[in-house]
């Protein structure tokens, strides 16, 4: 299948912003999804972005039913590793189920491990469901580890009132 990789503008954001609610939707968390395109925009587009954007794209004699062309993204942003130095984490990794099988997943995940390389980064970090192990055989297949076995690193949240408490006790 023909289709490229490039990085999202900000117009892409109403089909981000789509693709971020069918994946929410398959990952069974509709209702954790507080964005819209307008803060896409903001965020990654603004004079100091919050993150990068890459999308898939197919010519639109290709496009989905319902007339979409971009058909897939990756969602990253820089990190720190006091141990290691330059980091990225990949936030989302999305095809539509369409467009599966057809290497677009491997080459947005592909075009961030080329960004790593490019900007000196030691190394590509992200998270993914427990159950979803379709996508954890793939991570896996490529030569990522899971750190959950290997290390037993536990991924924590403070958010809603925790993190307002939280912040109440800054001096």
């Amino acid at each position: 299948m023909k289709y490229s990789i490039r990085s999202a503008r900000a117009q892409d954001c109403r089909d981000i912003e789509r693709m971020i609610m069918e994946l929410a939707l398959y990952e069974k968390m509709p209702d954790q999804v507080k964005i819209s395109h307008k803060e896409l925009e903001r965020d990654g587009f603004g004079p100091n972005p919050f993150y990068q954007c890459l999308v898939a794209e197919v010519p639109e004699e290709r496009s989905s039913a319902e007339g979409h062309t971009v058909v897939g993204y990756v969602l990253y942003y820089y990190t720190y590793s006091t141990w290691s130095g330059r980091c990225i984490y990949m936030e989302d990794l999305y095809v539509m189920p369409q467009f599966r099988g057809e290497g677009i997943g491997k080459a947005l995940m592909a075009s961030v491990a080329k960004v790593c390389r490019e900007q000196q980064c030691v190394r590509l970090q992200f998270s993914v469901l427990d159950w979803n192990k379709p996508s954890l055989e793939f991570y896996l297949s490529k030569g990522a580890q899971d750190l959950t076995d290997k290390e037993g690193w536990h991924l924590l949240r403070f958010d809603g009132e925790a993190l307002e408490s939280l912040a109440e006790e800054a001096p």
